[in-house]
């Protein structure tokens, strides 16, 4: 199973990856290109991409769509400025013919912070109420703590199975 995790950069994805990888965490540097890392959890493989989100980059996204059952979008809940910025790349990558299967759960990050915004705010400003054709979930999380990551990988596994035996 192929999940793809993708964010403004900042948004802590890849707080988020080794949080799932190593329960610890790993200061990181801004992604260029990539790092791909597969989590195990509850027999399924996660094989999470971890695209980095700076301008020069974000075209390369693309080819990293294939066979993507499922979508984790990663956004800074306390970065109110960007909030508008997120919900454009989130709807330019929902447009994609290749993920137009594919299941989005988006994590609210950074909810630890005391002006974060909560995940009705989120999901309002990120127009979650507008996809129709699709299946979405949103979660709280926050990456330092793990809070909230594995309740997302619950629904996120259930789906694409669900999804799968329904196909079949």
């Amino acid at each position: 199973m192929r999940i793809l995790m993708v964010g403004l950069d900042a948004a802590g994805k890849t707080t988020i990856l080794y949080k799932l990888k190593l329960g610890e965490i790993v200061t990181t540097i801004p992604t260029i290109g990539f790092n791909v890392e597969t989590v195990e959890y509850k027999n399924i493989s996660f094989t999470v991409w971890d695209v980095g989100g700076q301008d020069k980059i974000r075209p390369l996204w693309r080819h990293y769509f294939q066979n993507t059952q499922g979508l984790i979008f990663v956004v800074d809940s306390n970065d109110r400025d960007r909030v508008v910025e997120a919900r454009d790349e989130l709807h330019r990558m929902l447009n994609e013919d290749e993920l137009r299967e594919a299941v989005l759960l988006v994590f609210a990050n950074k909810q630890d912070l005391p002006n974060a915004m909560n995940a009705a705010e989120i999901t309002d400003k990120l127009g979650l109420h507008s996809l129709r054709q699709r299946h979405w979930y949103i979660q709280s999380t926050c990456a330092t703590s793990g809070e909230g990551l594995y309740e997302g990988l619950d629904w996120l596994s259930n789906n694409i199975a669900s999804k799968a035996s329904m196909s079949h």
